[in-house]
């Protein structure tokens, strides 16, 4: 079979799974942020689909955090991409990590919105 048709359809597919799969693996291996947030995400995504009232709410309340795993990925990406270079310090790498960070700090703040939205009014008034 000729390469074209290997990078093609299903194997294409399983092949992009598990470097997907591989990046979750390092990731989680690698990154104790990461780690803490899988730990966080394991409690609060049965709550949400729990406490949610209605498939809008559960998958607000669900995503939300989702999202905040997500960044997290991209965030260790970046992190990775620039340390590739070295230790030594440069402003736009510094940048790009701050940047990166901020990106998770605000997915955090949106899910604690969402959460308080959501369930602050049901649970506190």
């Amino acid at each position: 079979m000729s390469e074209y048709f290997e990078n093609r359809g299903v194997m294409r597919a399983l092949r992009a799974l598990g470097f997907s799969l591989k990046g979750l693996r390092s990731c989680y291996k690698h990154e104790s942020a990461f780690r803490q947030e899988v730990a966080i995400t394991l409690a609060v995504v049965p709550l949400g689909l729990w406490l949610g009232e209605g498939g809008v709410e559960k998958a607000m309340l669900v995503s939300s955090w989702l999202l905040v795993l997500i960044l997290e990925l991209l965030n260790s990406a970046v992190e990775a991409a620039i340390d590739r270079f070295g230790p030594e310090h440069h402003k736009l790498s510094g940048r790009a990590k701050d940047v990166a960070s901020a990106a998770v700090f605000l997915a955090i703040s949106l899910a604690c919105l969402v959460w308080g939205l959501i369930l602050g009014p049901r649970y506190l008034g």
